[in-house]
């Protein structure tokens, strides 16, 4: 073969390869407003939104002890948001350290418990726009003479619990110097870790907060003197689809413009701390 067929042959093989990538790319580019669709299309053709809740979030999405029945502004929201769809709503219990598989491996399609938006979530998950924000406020018990007030939580000697999966099990392990910080989980809580005199303080957000401070005449606030880590909570998907994101921040934006998130959360104690924006 000549050189100047061999070339020939090298500038075929290599307009194929061209015309291969190109074709492959386009059958992509096509294809994606079919995948970017498939959540919605899947809610509507099944008749059923499936939402998963952390069924011991106080004024979230909290599952009463005594009458086994959910209520929080989560549950007002997400009842909201299937009868927008026209559909039936269906609940899965899930927690923050299982939310990340729950939600990408298909178990449900939104997670709507007051999910915090952090970079590490934002890595594995998409987020609507925020609904909610919260601070970290530490609760101890009223006879607790070690921590009386913030100040008082990093220092040697303090024990300070956080619940794990929670954002406030990364922020506390960096913000601590001199306490030593533990981290509960299930079946323990923090709430039996400090009665017990096990930890000195643990660390929440506003919502869960207001467990205690509505129902226990033992628990006492501490509150940062300032703003030490507000985090905005929102809606928590798998990402890659486009559409059914798009749909739940039309849906944010609509409870924020009509007023109904700001019922919702009324109703269950968080006015403090909605995002109107």
């Amino acid at each position: 073969m000549s050189k100047h067929d061999t070339a020939i042959v090298f500038a075929l093989a290599a307009l194929r390869r061209f015309i291969a990538t190109a074709a492959a790319a386009m059958m992509t580019a096509m294809a994606a407003p079919i995948a970017q669709a498939q959540v919605l299309d899947q809610v509507r053709a099944s008749g059923t939104l499936r939402v998963c809740i952390w069924p011991d979030y106080y004024g979230v999405t909290y599952r009463s002890p005594r009458t086994q029945g959910l209520a929080g502004i989560d549950i007002d929201l997400s009842g909201e948001l299937a009868r927008e769809l026209n559909v039936r709503l269906a609940y899965v219990e899930s927690s923050f350290p299982q939310l990340i598989g729950d939600l990408n491996s298909g178990r449900c399609d939104v997670a709507m418990f007051a999910v915090g938006i952090l970079p590490s979530r934002k890595e594995q998950l998409a987020f609507t726009e925020p609904y909610l924000q919260s601070d970290i406020y530490g609760v101890t018990t009223r006879a607790n003479r070690t921590v009386r007030q913030w100040g008082d939580i990093d220092q040697p000697g303090v024990v300070v619990a956080v619940q794990a999966g929670t954002f406030m099990e990364p922020v506390m392990r960096d913000a601590l110097k001199e306490a030593r910080m533990v981290v509960v989980r299930p079946p323990s809580t923090r709430e039996q870790e400090l009665e017990a005199g096990r930890v000195d303080v643990f660390m929440t957000d506003y919502p869960y907060s207001r467990r205690l401070l509505d129902n226990a005449d033992w628990a006492r606030l501490v509150a940062p003197p300032k703003p030490f880590f507000v985090l905005p909570y929102g809606y928590a998907v798998k990402r890659g689809d486009a559409a059914w994101l798009a749909r739940l921040d039309e849906f944010v934006s609509a409870i924020k413009r009509d007023g109904r998130l700001s019922a919702a959360a009324r109703r269950h104690g968080l006015g403090e701390i909605i995002v109107t924006q």
